[in-house]
């Protein structure tokens, strides 16, 4: 039955991406590191020229993955760039959704999968270096405007970047943001239910003076002039100064769906209090959950979670009697592609 439904799915996302006549490339790549200590694993989806037969990316047992052609030739012209950062425990694969729309849209969508926070590789040494994720990003940048004649051409100025739950610290961080780690400790003492705080106490970031110092630097990359947000975690721990002065426009998107351990309103609601008028927009959407921007999940998802690790079903969950996660993930699609359209 599972190898009936796999293959229904398989032929009803063929034809749609057939009847759309707007096949898009994807490759991947590992990004070495000279010292050896941080490879990168990096996927990139582009616009394409190509006919040839695509096939399914980011796909597995739990998530549905995006058609597209591996190794296909770039279509010729400048192209925007965004690059995407995936939560902790996560990997490139939950924003494939994400990443295939933008493509499809003109997008060269870069992703990487951040060493020691990613569902393959939890090494506790390498999640302690919190302050290495926006690098991350910005070796991908390095990667992909370094090869035009792989990805395309990288339009000037039109660098955002994109990142959910963990990942939308990075993506602050990157755009100019500053991490107090003393004021992220006292707040936690107030609010020890929120996840962000739980995760951080796991990665033990903090532990030296040095880390500390490190944590707490100027991790800014000023090729990125845009960022956008997915439901943000470990924003508490943000400055004030360095959010009033955040250099760059910011769409932050938040989950609407009453939560204990990463309530809107102490996450990306107070992250925006703190953000320049003139350059935020901020949406909050009712029926979405924390998860609803991870990849839509397959039939027998849950219970296979669940199996798995008792509780990790909801993953799969959105709001109650709310849409389902295809259109709330077209409408998150629709509000990014339309705010990074806009003049910067």
């Amino acid at each position: 039955m599972k190898k009936a439904l796999g293959l229904l799915l398989l032929t009803c996302l063929t034809t749609s991406a057939f009847a759309n006549d707007n096949l898009i490339g994807f490759q991947s790549s590992t990004l070495p590191d000279p010292q050896n200590e941080r490879p990168l694993e990096m996927v990139v989806w582009y616009p394409s020229t190509t006919t040839a037969t695509p096939q399914l990316f980011g796909d597995n047992p739990v998530f549905i993955g995006a058609l597209a052609v591996p190794n296909a030739p770039p279509t010729a012209g400048e192209h925007p760039l965004v690059v995407l950062s995936h939560g902790n425990g996560g990997s490139w694969i939950n924003q494939t959704w994400l990443a295939s729309a933008l493509a499809h849209k003109g997008y060269i969508v870069a992703a990487v999968n951040h060493p020691g926070t990613t569902s393959r590789d939890r090494s506790p040494q390498a999640a302690a270096q919190l302050w290495q994720r926006p690098a991350d990003l910005s070796r991908a940048i390095d990667a992909v405007t370094a090869q035009p004649e792989k990805f395309g051409t990288v339009a000037k100025r039109q660098i955002a970047a994109v990142g959910h739950s963990l990942g939308g610290w990075t993506v602050l961080e990157i755009a100019g943001a500053r991490f107090d780690p003393d004021r992220f400790a006292k707040d936690c003492k107030v609010h020890p239910q929120l996840a962000s705080c739980t995760a951080y106490q796991q990665m033990n970031t903090a532990s030296t003076p040095e880390s500390k110092a490190r944590l707490a630097a100027d991790l800014r990359d000023k090729r990125v002039t845009a960022v956008v947000s997915l439901d943000l975690g470990l924003s508490r721990g943000m400055t004030d100064q360095s959010l009033a002065k955040l250099p760059v426009p910011i769409l932050v998107i938040a989950a609407g769906v009453p939560s204990v351990d990463l309530p809107a309103q102490l996450e990306s609601a107070d992250l925006v209090k703190r953000l320049p008028q003139a350059s935020k927009r901020y949406v909050e959407i009712s029926d979405a959950s924390h998860f609803s921007f991870m990849a839509v999940c397959k039939p027998g998802a849950v219970a296979m979670l669940e199996e798995d690790v008792k509780g990790d079903g909801i993953i799969c969950g959105d709001g109650v009697g709310g849409r389902s996660r295809e259109v709330i993930q077209e409408q998150v699609t629709s509000l990014i592609s339309g705010f990074l359209a806009r003049p910067l």
